[in-house]
């Protein structure tokens, strides 16, 4: 089974919904209710949620397979990456969206909610960059993106 094209699908579709929950977020809390931030906390959790995890799924399981026989410096990359983008996910990203929500959803608009509000835009932040990287490194093993070429070196 070819496996590359569910490691891209995965790959571009895993970002884009932290960066969907991201831009929601901040557009919310800018520009929105208490109630728009809530109705935001609870898309994130539901769909978005049950659309994300199982795209991170699939791109860990599909990278994992696909990185198996291969080796050098965008693979090993790729792979130190990907454990902190997924403990992020899963101890960070998961539980701070759930809490969220519920407050939200209850109205607990306080500090700390905010704090918690902070932590889970920090660790999106870094998650975004970790995975856009990774997603930059998997085009460039793919031969569909050509490699950077250092300032001084043109």
């Amino acid at each position: 089974m070819n496996l590359k094209p569910l490691h891209l699908a995965a790959g571009v579709l895993a970002p884009l919904c932290i960066a969907s929950f991201f831009v929601a977020t901040v557009a919310a809390e800018l520009f929105g209710t208490p109630q728009t931030v809530a109705t935001v906390k609870a898309l994130i959790v539901t769909p978005g949620l049950w659309i994300l995890l199982p795209a991170m799924a699939a791109l860990g399981a599909s990278g994992f397979a696909l990185g198996r026989s291969r080796h050098g410096r965008l693979v090993d990359a790729k792979r130190r990456r990907m454990p902190i983008v997924a403990a992020n996910g899963l101890l960070v990203l998961l539980p701070c969206a759930i809490v969220l929500a519920r407050w939200a959803a209850a109205g607990r608009f306080d500090a700390g909610f905010y704090a918690v509000q902070a932590l889970e835009l920090a660790a999106g932040a870094t998650n975004l960059a970790l995975m856009f990287a990774s997603l930059r490194d998997g085009l460039q093993l793919a031969g569909r993106r050509r490699p950077a070429v250092a300032a001084g070196a043109r």
